[in-house]
């Protein structure tokens, strides 16, 4: 008898603790080690509370970076050309844009009615 391979859900095998996928620890951790400084900053004027909530504000706003894709809405120009892309994938193709100081050049395409006139006028 020959052996057969069954085909079975796999999403969600990758995941550590359910919710947090490799990357989205990673960015989660990236977020809270952000949120440090100012979490020392507030434990000096006893305010450990702020400091421990602003930890977890940057904590979840690193793991959303991590974990959520571009929504695809036609309301804002961004989410047109960028719906359906990783957040992260997003941010890291601006930065490498900016820091590159790289521009971008539109050439309008002539008419061939604009391209008879000039032509004309030069006879």
């Amino acid at each position: 008898m020959g052996t057969y391979n069954l085909p079975r859900d796999v999403k969600g095998e990758g995941r550590i603790l359910f919710i947090f996928s490799a990357k989205a620890l990673v960015y989660t951790a990236i977020g809270g080690a952000c949120g440090l400084p100012f979490y020392l900053i507030f434990s000096l004027f006893s305010m450990n509370v702020v400091g421990l909530i602003v930890i977890a504000v940057l904590g979840l706003v690193g793991f959303i970076i991590g974990t959520f894709k571009m929504p695809e809405t036609t309301s804002f120009k961004i989410t047109q050309k960028t719906g359906g892309e990783n957040i992260d994938d997003v941010i890291k193709r601006g930065i490498k844009f900016k820091m590159q100081k790289n521009r971008i050049y539109v050439y309008e395409n002539e008419t061939s009615e604009e391209i008879e006139k000039e032509e004309t006028k030069d006879e």
